[in-house]
């Protein structure tokens, strides 16, 4: 379960981006709202610790739980489903009265952890219709239970991530065609029937949030959109360097103004662009992209299938989420309400993150091990021919 590692084979450098990343978060978090700052503090304390602990177990022998991980996640959806606790419209969290718990985050790592584990099992017939009709199932039962909560944002993120898990997984390029022949023209149709004010498909608060960035000129969705335009003022108030270090305080703040709502969760990017601006926003997402790329070289050492989706995935997550969220931020994009990674509020996702890249860094350290052991064992067997 837990073995002895060699020190210089564990990645600091993806420790010290997670770090760097985190601070930003704790520092930003406490900008928008000071009261939740040492909430986030403790998130990243007790994220940080779970990492450690998580990056010294076998992330193969934690996989081998991969089926009771499965019915946990899907208990913990049909417990928020039947019993959430719900907050503007959207019922998904667990309440325990002390903490508020939101399975979702959880649940992304689990469906990594848990497809990382079934491609490899059925590395050899990937390709065959049995399990792709059983891996397209078994994805299908979390989701929907996702998207029932309602959360269409994270049921279209975590179809998004695993495309990636089975493409990595080896998955044919004529299936691949075959798969784009069937969703382009559902894609279309989709959105022809969700811009209709009578359709059934999406949540009425989720379709005007597309009509808003659709025609973002209609008054009809100028509330929908207001926070966006508000959210793009405040990160070209920023200008270079930000009002926090110019000293700037002649125009009225995003977090004193209150003029963008969520800003220490959603528009979290808002509140970096206005105080630290390009130079802060910048920083972010390098950082960001550092830990991306990070993930992506290790997956390229892993010493096994399993080891190479799990650290693709996070990747996935961490790129996608910030993508999507600097996209609302910065008008691009229809308001989804997706955090920041390592920077917006949120302990579960933060913590949720921080498990993720627990299981990366002990795939860096497997792979370090592993490729040294095969170096050793050819070394060997040459000098016993010679």
């Amino acid at each position: 379960m837990i073995k002895q590692y060699k020190l210089r084979f564990y990645n600091f450098r993806l420790v010290i981006f997670l770090l760097a990343n985190s601070t930003f978060g704790i520092i930003l978090v406490g900008s928008a709202r000071e009261d939740l700052m040492t909430k986030q503090l403790a998130g990243v304390i007790i994220g940080f610790i779970i990492m450690v602990i998580l990056s010294l177990m076998d992330y193969s022998w934690i996989s081998n739980f991969q089926w009771i991980m499965y019915v946990a996640n899907i208990v913990l959806l049909l417990i928020v489903r039947l019993f959430g606790d719900s907050a503007n419209g959207a019922a998904r969290w667990i309440d325990f009265g002390f903490i508020r718990f939101q399975p979702t985050e959880l649940s992304k790592i689990i469906i990594i952890l848990f497809f990382a584990r079934f491609f490899m099992d059925h590395e050899e017939d990937l390709n065959t219709v049995r399990t792709l009709a059983k891996s397209v199932i078994l994805l299908a039962i979390p989701l929907i239970l996702i998207y029932e909560q309602p959360d269409m944002k994270n049921t279209l993120m975590m179809l998004a991530v695993f495309c990636i898990l089975i493409y990595i997984a080896g998955l044919s390029y004529k299936v691949i065609g075959g798969m784009f022949l069937i969703i382009i023209p559902l894609s279309i149709i989709f959105l022809s029937i969700v811009v209709q004010p009578d359709q059934n498909l999406i949540k009425d608060y989720q379709r005007k949030r597309i009509m808003a960035f659709l025609y973002p000129e209609n008054e009809e969705y100028g509330d929908d959109i207001e926070q966006q335009n508000n959210s793009k003022t405040a990160i070209a108030s920023g200008e270079l360097i930000g009002k926090k270090l110019s000293g700037d305080k002649e125009v009225a703040s995003v977090n004193e103004g209150n003029f963008v709502s969520e800003n220490q969760t959603d528009f979290i990017f808002a509140v970096a662009g206005e105080e630290y601006g390009f130079m802060g926003c910048c920083a972010i997402v390098l950082l960001l992209l550092a830990i991306s790329v990070e993930c992506i070289r290790m997956s390229l050492r892993a010493k096994d299938l399993s080891g190479k989706i799990i650290c693709c995935g996070m990747a996935s997550i961490v790129s996608l989420q910030s993508f999507l969220n600097i996209c609302v931020a910065t008008g691009i994009a229809p308001n989804t309400g997706t955090p920041l990674p390592f920077v917006s509020y949120g302990l579960t996702s933060l913590v949720s993150l921080y498990i993720g890249m627990g299981l990366v860094l002990n795939v860096g350290l497997q792979s370090s091990a592993y490729n040294k052991e095969i170096r050793k064992n050819t070394i060997d067997k040459k000098e016993d021919y010679l």
